[in-house]
């Protein structure tokens, strides 16, 4: 059991409940569940060409769509990082001392082989238990 899980979520996934769900089975009581996204970096050629207050319109959107994966029990912390996601989530892990990080992972294509999807950079890089739940 662990004391301290970072769920992984990226919300263009279909893994969020179930990550949550898993996390809350491996937790010990009185332990943290900590949800985790990344927004990737828009190339500034695209900001350029975006409305506004598009950023914080989107920062909306992700808080209540990792609200709503949380569900009634409200039981995690949210947390919304910039950055590039295998990074900044083994980066976060490491800097909050998670002992656990829960994240989904897609059936692999071959460009994934190539370029490593951000499950398997995770599982490479942490230095935590990571448990990999495979839709």
């Amino acid at each position: 059991m662990y004391k301290k899980i970072i769920v992984a979520l990226a919300l263009d996934q279909g893994h969020g409940v179930t990550a949550l769900n898993v996390a809350r089975k491996l937790l010990d009581q009185g332990g943290e569940i900590i949800t985790l996204h990344v927004v990737e970096p828009l190339p500034s050629y695209i900001k350029h060409y975006m409305p506004e207050n598009s950023e914080e319109n989107l920062l909306e959107i992700i808080d209540d769509d990792m609200n709503d994966r949380i569900g009634e029990k409200q039981d995690a912390t949210r947390v919304v990082l910039k950055g590039h996601p295998g990074q900044e989530v083994t980066n976060y892990a490491e800097e909050v001392g998670a002992d656990c990080i829960v994240i989904g992972s897609h059936k692999p294509e071959l460009k994934d082989y190539f370029l490593g999807s951000t499950a398997s950079r995770i599982v490479r890089h942490a230095s935590c238990a990571v448990h990999v739940i495979r839709k």
